[in-house]
């Protein structure tokens, strides 16, 4: 009997396939082994990190409190106000909580706090800057130009060469100062700092009208009254004329510069009824 030639159909042949069965087993065996080296990893790592911030964690407690910024605020006046954060963790204090805190002393407009590592907290204070001395129920304080109360006026604040403002008072049960009143006492103090050999004769500021601020000067007791703009201008218009005034008013109460062009005086010498009732004055014609 012959034997029977198979055709040669490379159709048929599977030498390249591997069986998937086999594949299926190998993956297997892997994944379990490189998820248990995995958490492995994680727990030694994590017991590592653990002992270290064990080690660490007396160096990570704030022993040092840096103070910048502060001029009228003593540093040691700060560090009582932040009495209790030296001692605390670096990392888990509350900074936000210690700076209102700081922000609850009336010198201290701004602060920041910041950490530095290991074990280092710096403050940084901006204070407020007193624009004046406000005269409030009989008493004498410094006041910003918000209004806000920042201390009562006393011998340590010799050094200070703030003009006296009267009229700051709010209404009954709404605080001590008027806010609207600060804000205008502190536009005329700041237009007169242009000018500092004016700025520096400036004595008083009365804001008890908010439409219109009067002033007196040094070496001159008349009142200016200069309205609610242009303070700097009315001022040197007033001290460009003072001596044509004091020929024909020698003794002037008050100077009206509210109007154009114009000015008003009062003599100081006026009846009593007069004075009480304010009126316009003298018109002494024109500025220019």
């Amino acid at each position: 009997m012959s034997p029977v030639a198979a055709p040669a159909d490379r159709r048929f042949r599977r030498a390249h396939l591997k069986p998937s069965r086999r594949r299926r087993h190998w993956r297997s065996l892997v994944k379990p082994a490189v998820k248990s080296g995995l958490v492995g990893l994680l727990i030694i790592y994590g017991v590592y990190r653990g002992s270290t911030v064990v080690a660490h964690a007396r160096v990570l407690q704030i022993d040092r409190i840096v103070v910048r910024g502060n001029e009228r605020l003593s540093k040691g006046e700060v560090l009582a106000v932040l009495s209790g954060l030296r001692g605390e963790s670096l990392m888990w204090t509350d900074l936000d909580a210690w700076r209102r805190r700081l922000l609850a002393s009336p010198w201290v407009r701004d602060a920041a706090l910041r950490r530095s590592l290991p074990s280092t907290v710096e403050v940084v204070v901006l204070e407020r800057q007193p624009i004046g001395i406000g005269r409030l129920a009989g008493e004498m304080y410094l006041v910003d130009d918000r209004g806000v109360v920042i201390d009562q006026y006393g011998p340590q604040y010799a050094d200070l060469d703030l003009p006296i403002i009267d009229g700051l008072s709010a209404p009954p049960g709404e605080g001590m100062t008027d806010e609207r009143r600060a804000e205008l006492a502190a536009r005329v103090i700041a237009a007169l700092r242009a000018k500092p050999d004016i700025a520096r004769r400036l004595s008083q500021v009365d804001v008890n009208d908010v439409h219109n601020a009067s002033v007196i000067l040094a070496g001159d007791p008349a009142v200016i009254e200069l309205g609610d703009d242009q303070f700097l201008q009315r001022i040197q218009s007033y001290l460009e004329l003072a001596p044509t005034l004091r020929e024909r008013v020698p003794d002037i109460e008050y100077v009206d510069l509210r109007f154009d062009e114009r000015i008003y005086v009062r003599p100081a010498s006026a009846p009593a009824a007069l004075r009480q009732s304010k009126p316009a004055g003298k018109e002494l014609g024109s500025k220019k």
